[in-house]
């Protein structure tokens, strides 16, 4: 039965797939990589980075002499303007997909800006957050790319683009774990290489890219309770 349902899933369209974590967790450098393996498999993809706009209000406070971007705005006009940038962000890479058929590879989506908010201490936020954003659809894959947060920190470090503290990196990794739709993302163990890391995601859409070797021991894995074992992919939960 399991198998039966991953076949008919596999030969169906994929319409979106999204790639979300922490800052650091490689979710840019995969969500490229799987639109153009997609491509090369001959099923049109088109990478979508849905940012909240946190990067570019950090920028700004350092220029205006703020250490960042919630000392410029403060908390909750920081998570309004991630979430309306998010949304809009969305909105138009779900758009512009339904126009031209590809399918949309999500670096970032609705999850993110619950997990930012929880990260944030602002739950109240969350609720209106997921009024707005229930309007879209769920991806039919959601792969949550897991790393330490040591890792992620020395990672950030080395690209030079910005800075996260550990103390953020912790409570992020912590708040996509509370999430009521963590049991159904596909968790992807990102600590290794970019490479291991494409493997271990590709393992997981073998229906859509053919002759992929399974997943590798110790790769992508279920969170407990069942969700995610290597047969049907689950569809993530409305938000």
């Amino acid at each position: 039965m399991a198998r039966s349902l991953w076949v008919r899933r596999g030969r169906a369209r994929l319409r979106a797939v999204a790639l979300i974590g922490i800052d650091g967790s490689g979710k840019t450098t995969q969500a490229h990589r799987l639109a153009e393996a997609l491509t090369a498999a001959g099923q049109p993809a088109t990478y979508h980075r849905n940012a909240g706009g946190r990067r570019w209000l950090g920028r700004l406070a350092h220029r205006l002499g703020r250490p960042d971007a919630q000392r410029l705005v403060g908390r909750d006009g920081l998570l309004a303007v991630e979430s309306v940038l998010r949304w809009l962000a969305i909105a138009l890479a779900l758009l512009t997909c339904l126009v031209t058929g590809r399918t949309a590879v999500m670096d970032r989506y609705a999850a993110c800006q619950y997990a930012s908010i929880r990260a944030h201490g602002g739950q109240r936020w969350e609720r209106l957050a997921r009024v707005g954003y229930r309007v879209f659809p769920a991806p039919q894959v959601t792969f949550l790319l897991t790393v330490d947060p040591a890792e992620a920190y020395r990672r950030i470090e080395r690209r030079g683009t910005d800075h996260e503290s550990m103390r953020w990196l912790t409570a992020a990794a912590t708040a996509y774990r509370a999430l009521p739709e963590y049991g159904s993302f596909i968790v992807v163990d990102a600590n290794g290489t970019p490479e291991e890391v494409s493997r271990r995601i590709r393992a997981h859409l073998t229906g859509w890219l053919p002759g992929d070797p399974p997943v590798p021991p110790g790769g992508a894995r279920p969170p407990s309770g069942g969700a995610g074992r290597d047969g049907p992919v689950p569809a993530q939960a409305r938000p």
